[in-house]
């Protein structure tokens, strides 16, 4: 035997509208909410894989830091010793002057393409923004 129907629950077991527009909104709200993790996780991966890259670029660089100065002094000393009517001073200007050109080219080139890169995860704001769009102005 069945029941009497009481609500319009009850008369409708798969929902009232309103039901369904709460739920919709509900799955609306925890959608953006979820985004908004994903955003975070994503920054904290390229904050990580960034710090990590960084690291390494700074174990590098003091490596070629160090190969570099013997280098310079092998340098000046060769030339020193194929020319020496030149001097000891103008052989370390020498040196130094085409270091210092190759450092400032190569400084250009790292500063050109930091700027060029855009640490923030592009898909997923897009993403959330068009879920706060359509969140905020529903057709």
């Amino acid at each position: 035997m069945n029941p009497i129907p009481r609500t319009a629950d009850d008369l409708h077991p798969e929902g009232t509208f309103t039901s369904l527009i709460a739920g919709i909104v509900a799955d609306a709200q925890r959608l953006i909410v979820q985004q908004i993790e994903l955003v975070k996780v994503e920054i904290k991966e390229d904050i990580r894989r960034t710090a990590v890259g960084l690291a390494f670029i700074a174990a590098g660089a003091g490596m070629l830091l160090m190969g570099f100065l013997l280098l310079c002094f092998m340098l000046v000393y060769l030339l020193d010793w194929a020319f020496p009517a030149l001097g000891l001073w103008l052989c370390f200007l020498i040196v130094g002057g085409g270091f210092t050109l190759i450092g400032v080219s190569l400084s250009y080139a790292a500063i050109h393409r930091f700027t060029s890169f855009n640490p923030l995860p592009d898909q997923s704001l897009q993403g959330l923004k068009e879920n706060l769009q359509w969140k905020t102005t529903p057709k």
